[in-house]
C-alpha cells in the first residue's frame, strides 16, 4: 500500500491540536485484530473526527455485548458509542465449517448453521438493548485452500456454496435490525490481493490473520460507512476534459486524433467514461472544467462515435481560459452545493495545485495520462462518492441540478429577489409519511447538512419506526415550479409528550435553500401540531461546521429563547410569492 503506517502515525501526530468532533469506535472481536487501531484514527482524522477506539477482550464478543470491560475496567461500549465494529472470523467459531466441512454430516452442518445464525442474531440483540450505535459486520471469508479443490465451484452443495447461502442468511439478520451493516471483507481482499492480505506468521503467533495492508484497507472500507451515514459523502464530481475524459488535446489533436475507443489506447478512457455514467446515474453530479474551445469541447461531445458521455449528463460546465479554482467556485453557485461537496480530477499539476491552494474544501484528485488504465478504479476506491441509499430521485438528480442552474439564470434577470421567487411559481405539498417515502426521507437525513437544525441520520428502519409510533408525526414537504418538479426536499420529525411537541429533525435538501421553503413548511407543521391539539412546540439546533446559516431560524419565526412556540398565541405563515402551499 501506499500508506504506510508511519507515514500514518506522523499524521496523527497532528490530532491533539485540531479541534475535531469525537467518534466513539468499539471493536469486538475473535481474532486479534488491534493493529487496525491506528488506522482507524488515520481515516477518522481524514473525515474530520477523532476516533476514540476501545477494544474488547480477544473472543469474547457476546459477554462483552453483555456489559463486558476491556482494559481500562470500563465496558467496551456504552449509550454514546457511534460505531461497533465486529470481527468474527469462522475458524474460531465453528472450525468443523471453516476446516473440517468434510467430515460433516448433514445434520452436524445444518447444526452448525444455526448455530452461527443464532450467536449473530443473539449478539446484535445483546448490542441494541444498550447502544443504537452503528454496526459493521466484518463479513465471512471464503476458503483459500477449496476443500474439494477444483469440483469445489461445481457443485451446489460444497463449503463454499455452504459459506455463501450463511452469508445470505446473515445479511438477512442484519436487515432486521437498524443500523446494522456487512462489510464484504472480499472487496477488500480485492483490492490488495488474497497474498498481501493475510500473514500467516501473525496468525500462528498471536492469531492476528491479517497484514498491515489488509487493516488499513479494512479501515478504509468501514469509513466508506461511516461517511455514507454522516453525511461526509462528496455530491459533485468536476472534471478536467483534454486527457482526462479523453486521451490528447482536442485543439491540437482534433476529434480524429483523440484517443478514445472501446477497445485499444483509448479503451481505459472509454471505460472511465462508463464508470462517470454510472456516477450520474446513482445521482453525483457531473460538471466540466476545462480550459478550451468551448465549441471544440461539445463537438467531441456531440460527434466523437465513442463518446458514452453526453451533454444531458452534464449537470454544469465552465469551459473557458480562466482559472479553475474560480471556476468551480462558479460551478457551486450555479448548482446552489457547498464546495465540501466537490471533487476535482484534472491531470495537471500546476490546476491541482492551485485548486487544492484556493479551495482547500474541494477533494482533489491528480491522474497521469500515461496511467490512464488506472483511471477506472480511481473513483471507486475512493468512496467519495458511496451512499447508503440510492431511490428515483437519485436517477433524476442531474435534471435538477440543471433546473437549478436556470433557476439561477432566472434570478440574474430578475429585478429583485421578490420579484424571482414569484416568477418560480413555487408549489409546496406537504404530506404525513407513508411507505413509498420513508426511503427518500432516511437519504435526505444522512445527505443534508447545511438545512439540518440536528444533523441527526437515520436510516429507513429508524425512519419507518417514527412512523409506526403513535407519539410521533413524520412529515414530507415536495415542491414544484415552473422549471420541474424537484420531489422530496424537506423532511420533519416531530415527538409529542403532553401538551409539546418537540421538533427532532427539520431539514430541508441545499437545492431550495433561500426561498422561504422553510417557512411554508414550518407553517406546514403547526398546523399538523394543532391536530394532535398541542400547545407548544419546542424546535432543536445542534451546531456544526455545517449548518450555522440556520442558527437563528427558529427565533426568526417566531420561537422564544428556549426555543418554543406557543401556536395558540402566534403563528407561521408561508411567504405570500408561492402559488400554492398545500397541506394534505
Amino acid at each position: 500500500m501506499d500508506l504506510s503506517l508511519s507515514d500514518i502515525q506522523q499524521v496523527l501526530k497532528q490530532v491533539p491540536n485540531s479541534k475535531l468532533q469525537g467518534y466513539r469506535i468499539a471493536v469486538l472481536r475473535n481474532i486479534t485484530v488491534e493493529s487496525i487501531i491506528p488506522y482507524l484514527q488515520y481515516y477518522a482524522f481524514k473525515s474530520g473526527f477523532e476516533a476514540k477506539v476501545s477494544v474488547g477482550n480477544y473472543d469474547n464478543i457476546l459477554q462483552d455485548c453483555h456489559g463486558g470491560v476491556g482494559a481500562d475496567n470500563k465496558p467496551v461500549f456504552a449509550s454514546d458509542t457511534d460505531c461497533i465494529l465486529i470481527f468474527f472470523r469462522l475458524e474460531d467459531f465453528s472450525w468443523p465449517l471453516a476446516r473440517d466441512f468434510l467430515n460433516l454430516s448433514p445434520e452436524q452442518l445444518e447444526s452448525e448453521f444455526e448455530r452461527v445464525l443464532d450467536y449473530v442474531e443473539l449478539t446484535l440483540q445483546a448490542i441494541r438493548k444498550q447502544s443504537s450505535a452503528v454496526v459493521l459486520w466484518h463479513g465471512l471469508e471464503m476458503p483459500i485452500y477449496k476443500s474439494l479443490g477444483i469440483l469445489e465451484d461445481q457443485l451446489p452443495d460444497s463449503q463454499t456454496s455452504t459459506l455463501k447461502r450463511l452469508e445470505v442468511q446473515m445479511k438477512d439478520i442484519f436487515s432486521r435490525h437498524t443500523n446494522v451493516f456487512y462489510v464484504d471483507l472480499s472487496d477488500c481482499i480485492t483490492q490488495i490481493g488474497i497474498n498481501s492480505f493475510y500473514d500467516n506468521r501473525f496468525w500462528y503467533f498471536s492469531a492476528a490473520p491479517y497484514s498491515l495492508d489488509a487493516v488499513n484497507v479494512i479501515a478504509k472500507e468501514d469509513f466508506k460507512y461511516i461517511n455514507a451515514l454522516k453525511g461526509k459523502n462528496k455530491k459533485c464530481l468536476v472534471l478536467d476534459c483534454d486527457n482526462t475524459l479523453w486521451g490528447g488535446i482536442i485543439d491540437e489533436d482534433g476529434i480524429d486524433g483523440i484517443k478514445l475507443s472501446k477497445h485499444g489506447p483509448g479503451g481505459s478512457f472509454y471505460d472511465f467514461q462508463q464508470e462517470l455514467v454510472n456516477l450520474h446515474h446513482r445521482g453525483v453530479a457531473l460538471a466540466l472544467c476545462s480550459k478550451n474551445n468551448e465549441e471544440d469541447v461539445w463537438e467531441v461531445f456531440d460527434m466523437h462515435p465513442e463518446m458514452l458521455l453526453k451533454r444531458e449528463h452534464i449537470a454544469a460546465y465552465e469551459i473557458n481560459w480562466e482559472d479553475k479554482a474560480g471556476n468551480i467556485k462558479k460551478i457551486s453557485e450555479s448548482l446552489n452545493l457547498g464546495l465540501d461537496s466537490f471533487v476535482f480530477i484534472d491531470d495537471s499539476p500546476f490546476e491541482t495545485d492551485m485548486v487544492r491552494e484556493i479551495l482547500p474544501q474541494v477533494e482533489v484528485i491528480l491522474v497521469d495520462p500515461k496511467q490512464s488504465f488506472d483511471y477506472r478504479q480511481v473513483i471507486g476506491l475512493t468512496g467519495y462518492f458511496d451512499s447508503l441509499q440510492y431511490s428515483a430521485v437519485d436517477r433524476q438528480r442531474t435534471k435538477m441540478y440543471q433546473a437549478e442552474s436556470g433557476r439561477r439564470r432566472l434570478q440574474k434577470r430578475s429585478g429583485s429577489i421578490d420579484e424571482f421567487l414569484e416568477k418560480l411559481g413555487m408549489e409546496v405539498t406537504v404530506k404525513f409519511a407513508d411507505e413509498k417515502s420513508i426511503h427518500r426521507i432516511a437519504q435526505l437525513t444522512q445527505r443534508t447538512n447545511q438545512f439540518n437544525l440536528t444533523t441527526k441520520r437515520y436510516s429507513d428502519a429508524d425512519i419507518k419506526k417514527f412512523v409506526d409510533n403513535d407519539t410521533c408525526d413524520v412529515l414530507y414537504l415536495s415542491l414544484k415550479d415552473k422549471y420541474g418538479d424537484a420531489g422530496i426536499v424537506g423532511a420533519v420529525i416531530l415527538q409529542f409528550s403532553g401538551d409539546t411537541a418537540e421538533i427532532d429533525t427539520f431539514l430541508l435538501s441545499c437545492r431550495v435553500i433561500g426561498r422561504g421553503v422553510e417557512t411554508a413548511f414550518l407553517s406546514c407543521v403547526i398546523d399538523a401540531v394543532r391536530l394532535r391539539k398541542v400547545e407548544i412546540v419546542r424546535g432543536e439546533y445542534l451546531p456544526t461546521s455545517k449548518n450555522q446559516q440556520v442558527s437563528g431560524f427558529y427565533s426568526k419565526c417566531g420561537f422564544d429563547e428556549k426555543l418554543r412556540l406557543n401556536i395558540m398565541d402566534s403563528s407561521v405563515d408561508a411567504p405570500a410569492y408561492f402559488l400554492s402551499v398545500i397541506f394534505d
